[in-house]
């Protein structure tokens, strides 16, 4: 398979997964083989012989049950596994409260809504950014809980992503040996209905015909059907599968650009709110200095004008830092919204491609016990 970015939909993976576990030519020529084998030694069968029909019988009635309770098996464990993966992402899960608390804690620290040029009796007793620093300081902590809460959330979709692909291949060598099983099937079966026609031609045995028709042809095309039915539900149990191993690998990419964006934010807002306070104070000594300089040195007050136009650039400056910080927080939150749309147009989709499993793998059920129950009255 040629390397590729682009992103396949839901026929397109149905077509990979059919060309995966469809049998080579290698595969095909042995099958034939083994077929052409089988229905040389039905047709030569001696009816009158009831040990030989009994053989028959059983190997028709034996043939793909056992690959058929196998997948029956593990698509029952998909069912479970897959609505309780599922959660993950969802509005419950770990990932999703920990992004959402991550939100939260961002939007109370947009510096958008702040005024750090607040002055006036106010501005002077509450200083805008002493307050933004100081509760800074005490989301720190609170954010830093919440990024450790990410990567636990990351490891965990990580080992599910990692059962949810051993799982996801045993389904597809049981599928690999039901289509060639299949293959056997329909090769019997056209090869069978030939053998009789020209059987027929002959005027052979009619009782030998008879039974080879009624007994062996009849419910060797019941089983192929039966076969090529699994087959269906291993193919959307595998689908399924993808569905959640591909949207848990979206989760953890998003989880990763939420955790680089982020700490990335939060070492620029504390270096500029740093900066911001520490120039304020600097900016507040040299107004005094200069104010008390005017009034003991009155020939340099173009030194002082000079001195004043400097500050005001100074004080142009530390807002271009401010507008920095306020687009560092939007692109965050912005970011974070994303990760939310996402997880909500994937959540529905996963419910479906769950319940739609759920649907084929119980009509696969039923046709199981159906085999069984026949089975049973057979002997």
């Amino acid at each position: 398979m040629l390397f590729s970015m682009t992103v396949a939909n839901e026929e397109e993976v149905k077509t990979l997964i059919e060309e995966q576990v469809a049998p080579v030519p290698a595969e095909i020529a042995k099958l034939k083989e083994t077929a052409d084998s089988n229905v040389q030694m039905i047709m030569n069968l001696d009816v009158e012989e009831l040990a030989d029909r009994k053989n028959i019988l059983q190997s028709i009635e034996s043939f793909g049950m056992n690959t058929m309770k196998s997948s029956s098996e593990k698509n029952a464990l998909l069912q479970v596994s897959v609505g309780r993966l599922s959660k993950t992402g969802d509005e419950g899960g770990q990932v999703a409260k920990s992004l959402t608390e991550l939100h939260t804690q961002l939007k109370d620290l947009d510096p958008s809504v702040i005024d750090f040029a607040k002055k006036g009796f106010l501005g002077s007793l509450f200083n805008p950014l002493r307050a933004y620093f100081q509760k800074f300081q005490k989301a720190d902590s609170v954010i830093s809980d919440i990024v450790v809460s990410l990567d636990k959330g990351r490891n965990t979709l990580k080992n599910d992503n990692t059962t949810l692909e051993i799982e996801q291949q045993a389904l597809r060598e049981l599928t690999k040996t039901l289509d060639k099983e299949i293959h056997l099937g329909t090769i019997m079966d056209t090869s069978l209905e030939t053998q009789l026609e020209l059987a027929r031609n002959r005027q052979e045995d009619p009782e030998k015909i008879r039974f080879i028709t009624e007994e062996v042809l009849f419910p060797l095309r019941q089983r192929v059907m039966d076969l090529q039915q699994m087959l269906v539900v291993n193919q959307q149990g595998i689908m399924a599968f993808e569905v959640v191993i591909r949207n848990n690998k979206e989760l953890i990419r998003g989880v990763d650009r939420a955790k680089t964006v982020t700490l990335s934010a939060l070492k620029n807002a504390v270096t500029v709110a740093s900066a911001l306070y520490n120039q304020k104070i600097v900016l507040e000594k040299i107004e005094a200095l200069n104010e008390t300089t005017n009034t003991l040195i009155a020939g340099t007050s173009k030194m002082l004008k000079d001195q004043g136009v400097s500050i005001q650039k100074q004080a142009m400056e530390t807002s271009v830092s401010v507008d920095t910080l306020k687009a560092a927080f939007t692109d965050v939150l912005s970011a974070l919204d994303s990760i939310s749309a996402y997880k909500q147009e994937a959540l529905p989709k996963m419910r479906e491609t769950i319940q739609q499993f759920k649907e084929l793998a119980q009509t696969g059920e039923q046709n199981i016990q159906r085999l069984e129950k026949g089975a049973r009255l057979d002997m």
